[in-house]
């Protein structure tokens, strides 16, 4: 079942940094957050920076900005800044960073700082730097670096997290802990459309998230339709109808509306125990990040549970201090 393919440059991620550019500064780079005024505003020179660096190879960058800011301390006086959101592994990031930056420079004369996020799988890659040095004179560019799966020991806390992209870098690491296992995939993504739905925020910031969150973990067709119909059932739990922006699904993925019926039941047939079994998993695999190697007892338990169990328990993951308190007491247990 192969996922549909998407474009690498043209994503959701764009559309997300520039709404919610201090939200995205604020969980990746929390220093320069704090450096910047944000009562003053903040100007984006998209047309710019593509005349700056029109040059620039386009890799498998998932966005890039430059922004006009101000700091708290600077008085008048504005800075830049160069954002890059890279999704692979890329040896010449570095250098065109570096190009970028200088060319930034030269066009504005202000100071350019350029801070980089990496969505890539390879925990070693860390490119924070361009460098040389020539017959006593040295080029040198420290350049600031996040990278999505450091984020790893703190993706249970994610979940409850406020900030929109806790919930993007989640999907993320869902994405890449499911690379292959479409089932697994499913329950991620479905799980964190829950989530979504129930933050307090307003119909803009649910969609723009939402879209962001399709976009990363893309599924097979099938699966795709499962997860509307899953998500009309959620929409009549929060009433807040969403589904009509995912009526795209179908035409991306060359469906016909009237074979979607006919999907979902060969699912609900075929692959109904598959769709828990991957809901179990991804419980056990937050489960394991949140409390450490669970005992036999734990495991045995997710095998056995059914899917209302696993949908309670994955809801009580967010709030619980302790294993026991996730599980809760069971139906026809004493209380103490």
């Amino acid at each position: 079942m192969p996922a549909p393919s998407r474009h690498d440059y043209d994503t959701p991620w764009k559309d997300a940094l520039t709404r919610y550019l201090p939200d995205f500064l604020a969980f990746y780079f929390p220093a320069a957050h704090a450096a910047i005024d944000w009562t003053r505003p903040h100007v984006f020179l998209d047309q710019e920076l593509a005349q700056i660096c029109h040059d620039s190879a386009l890799g498998r960058r998932l966005a890039d900005k430059l922004v006009r800011v101000h700091l708290r301390e600077g008085g008048e006086q504005w800075v830049l800044l160069h954002l890059e959101v890279q999704a692979g592994r890329d040896g010449s990031l570095a250098e065109r960073v570096f190009t970028c930056n200088y060319r930034s420079y030269e066009r504005y004369r202000r100071p350019v700082a350029s801070l980089v996020l990496l969505a890539d799988r390879s925990p070693r890659w860390r490119p924070q730097q361009f460098c040389y040095r020539l017959l006593g004179s040295e080029m040198r560019l420290q350049f600031a670096l996040a990278k999505l799966l450091d984020y790893v020991p703190r993706l249970p806390g994610l979940l409850s997290e406020d900030n929109p992209f806790a919930l993007v870098t989640a999907a993320h690491l869902m994405a890449q802990r499911s690379r292959k296992q479409p089932l697994l995939a499913y329950a991620g993504k479905r799980y964190l459309i829950r989530l979504l739905f129930r933050r307090q925020w307003d119909r803009r910031r649910i969609m723009d998230l939402l879209l962001v969150i399709d976009w990363i973990l893309c599924l097979p067709a099938e699966l795709e339709l499962e997860l509307r119909s899953d998500i009309r059932e959620m929409e009549g739990e929060n009433a807040m109808p969403y589904v009509s922006s995912f009526e795209r699904i179908g035409r991306q993925i060359g469906l016909q509306e009237g074979r979607q019926e006919g999907l979902r039941e060969g699912l609900r047939e075929g692959r109904q125990q598959g769709l828990q079994q991957g809901q179990a998993e991804l419980l056990g695999w937050l489960l394991t990040r949140r409390f450490g190697v669970l005992p036999p007892a734990a495991q045995s338990r997710l095998e056995r549970a059914s899917a209302a169990q696993l949908l309670a328990w994955s809801e009580s993951l967010l709030d619980a201090a302790t294993l026991d308190e996730v599980w809760g007491r069971e139906e026809g247990e004493a209380a103490p």
